[in-house]
């Protein structure tokens, strides 16, 4: 089987082009290739596949095998897989996956895409829609107990349920410690991926992820939009602002007109392999 290696802001996934290749089981095969020590390594495995609705469907396996509805750095690759390697010479075109059609605007420069800026949607923040179980109609600043510590949660799905607490030093936490507990947390019947946010100013932020089925990552896209969303709501910063990740920086525009949310930024090629 052909793969291709590619990385979004250091959020890095396992690409197959299944116009070409056929995937049987793909959750066993995602467990098997993320391995980072017997396998080829990575947050993950994306299939590219033809759609009858979109140009093309997308799905995404987390590293533990389980299927995500929806991965924002994963999609800007694969605008940059179908363009670059000459699936499509669009640039703007659809991609279908679990949360719905998204729309993407490729930025090209010398033939290659450079940078890609996504349509996520309008966020979620119906607590029963995201889906947090609480008595309240959204959970916004609400306390959240998990292991040893109180956190104050404000909750949004970008397509997938994301909790996002303030805090005033992202590189000081301990998330191999703190991300299970709050991942699993019983108020989350999906679990929940889980972002740790520092406000430096009205329009920039710093965050750290620990995402559900694939632990700490360099990068989330959809985590990236939650926080924008979940700083708005609390006053910390403006509706577009510069996201800083350890793999790099995003920026996101929550749309005053449209209510949509926007996410820009750039994806790489890695390195093609056979196994």
């Amino acid at each position: 089987m052909n793969f291709t290696k590619m990385q979004g802001t250091g959020n890095d996934y396992i690409y197959v082009n299944c116009f070409e290749e056929t995937v049987e089981d793909p959750a066993a095969l995602a467990v098997k290739l993320s391995d980072r020590h017997f396998g080829i390594g990575g947050d993950g495995l994306i299939l590219i596949c033809p759609s009858d609705v979109a140009d093309f469907k997308m799905r995404m396996f987390n590293a533990d095998g389980s299927e995500g509805r929806m991965c924002g750095n994963g999609t800007r690759c694969i605008g940059k897989y179908v363009y670059d390697r000459r699936l499509t010479g669009k640039t703007e075109l659809t991609l279908e996956t679990l949360s719905g059609i998204k729309t993407l605007c490729l930025s090209v420069e010398d033939g290659t895409v450079k940078t890609v800026r996504v349509d996520m949607g309008a966020p979620v923040l119906r607590a029963a829609d995201i889906p947090v179980i609480c008595d309240t109609p959204e959970f916004v600043d609400q306390s959240v107990t998990a292991g040893d510590k109180t956190y104050r949660m404000t909750c949004v799905s970008m397509g997938n349920p994301h909790a996002v607490t303030f805090v005033e030093d992202v590189a000081s936490l301990e998330l191999p410690r703190i991300g299970p507990p709050l991942e699993n947390h019983p108020m989350f019947p999906q679990r929940a991926n889980i972002e740790f946010v520092q406000p430096v100013d009205n329009q920039t932020l710093k965050m750290r992820v620990w995402e559900r089925g694939s632990g700490e990552t360099l990068a989330c896209g959809t985590g990236a939009c939650a926080s924008l969303v979940a700083a708005v709501f609390n006053g910390k910063c403006r509706r577009r602002a510069r996201v800083i990740l350890l793999g790099g920086e995003l920026d996101i525009e929550w749309n005053e007109q449209s209510g949509r949310v926007y996410l820009t930024g750039p994806a790489e090629f890695v390195f093609d392999g056979e196994i």
